[in-house]
């Protein structure tokens, strides 16, 4: 299959703060397009001011995929991201429409985009559940540790808070005797069937998207984050919401160990560090086509540079 007859899908990737809702939209509303996130917390119900889920108002009436969709004691994997996003692209084309994936989750775009195909692996819901154990007892570095152990590819591409690919990466080893990482390796071979085009945000100078996160973690508070935090914390609905920036942060204020101040300056230091891992991950593909948000001088210009890409690209 040659990439002019495979069906078009479309992309926008960046850092958190980086502006991909708005762009999603626009490029939505001129290439009659509908939006599948690729968020791993905007897909949980509850989880709304921290993740940046997309407000009615900011979504101007596109169709909005993948948001919204689980309760928060659901596990959640990449495998299921691709299975899901792949139906919801099925549905989209079927339907005569441009399919625009939009987030931060640079795994949960390569995956789909580059047709991995997940083994099974099986699942051990017991012995699961004791790595969570040991997470709570013991600390997060810990439990990654093991994983460096068995592991050190997955090790050094999941980070140590992100839980539930740490836990399933461990499974998967106990379960089947084999490395995470290799099993995702042997996944790639398969060619994928989209002819997908991927539109990068990003800032030449990085503080620049760094005021734009302390000035996102403020409208954030504004917005009510502390109040949905402590709902979710006395909820103990901490399992995923571990993996958001914004709840986990807040619990100290919570327990009087720290002022709420403290606690924001750290929530706004975690996402600039987050940031930066996204940055690192998405740098690394060489097909992203990006735009520089410091050189734009006028409202309408990412737009109409997005278009330019897209046109040029697909010769439209």
């Amino acid at each position: 299959m040659d990439g002019k007859s495979k069906p078009k899908i479309l992309a926008v990737v960046g850092a958190t703060a980086s502006g991909k809702t708005s762009l999603g939209v626009e490029i939505a509303k001129i290439y009659d397009g509908e939006i599948i996130s690729a968020d791993s917390m905007q897909i949980y119900k509850g989880l709304d001011i921290a993740s940046a889920k997309p407000t009615p108002e900011e979504m101007q009436g596109i169709p909005h995929h993948l948001i919204d969709c689980l309760d928060r004691d659901v596990v959640f994997s990449v495998s299921d991201y691709v299975s899901l996003a792949n139906e919801k692209i099925k549905d989209i084309l079927s339907r005569g429409k441009l399919p625009i994936i939009v987030g931060g989750t640079g795994l949960y775009v390569d995956s789909l985009l580059n047709n991995v195909k997940f083994s099974d692996g099986g699942s051990d819901e017991v012995y699961r559940e004791k790595l969570y154990t040991i997470a709570r007892e013991k600390g997060n570095e810990y439990l990654h540790n093991m994983l460096m152990e068995i592991d050190p590819v997955s090790a050094e591409n999941i980070h140590m808070n992100n839980l539930v690919r740490v836990v399933r990466a461990l499974e998967v080893f106990h379960i089947t005797g084999r490395r995470f990482s290799e099993l995702k390796a042997e996944s790639r071979l398969v060619e994928s069937p989209y002819d997908s085009l991927i539109i990068g945000l990003d800032f030449h100078d990085r503080q620049a998207l760094y005021n734009r996160i302390n000035m996102r973690v403020d409208k954030m508070v504004a917005d009510g984050l502390v109040e949905e935090a402590e709902n979710i914390w006395r909820a103990g609905s901490q399992k995923t919401s571990a993996n958001a920036i914004g709840y986990k942060e807040l619990i100290p204020y919570f327990e009087n160990r720290m002022t709420l101040t403290e606690c924001i300056d750290i929530i706004k230091q975690e996402t600039r560090r987050y940031a930066k891992r996204q940055l690192t991950w998405f740098r690394k593909n060489t097909r992203i086509q990006w735009i520089f948000l410091d050189e734009i001088n006028k409202k309408n210009e990412i737009s109409e540079k997005s278009q330019k890409t897209i046109e040029n690209y697909w010769n439209v």
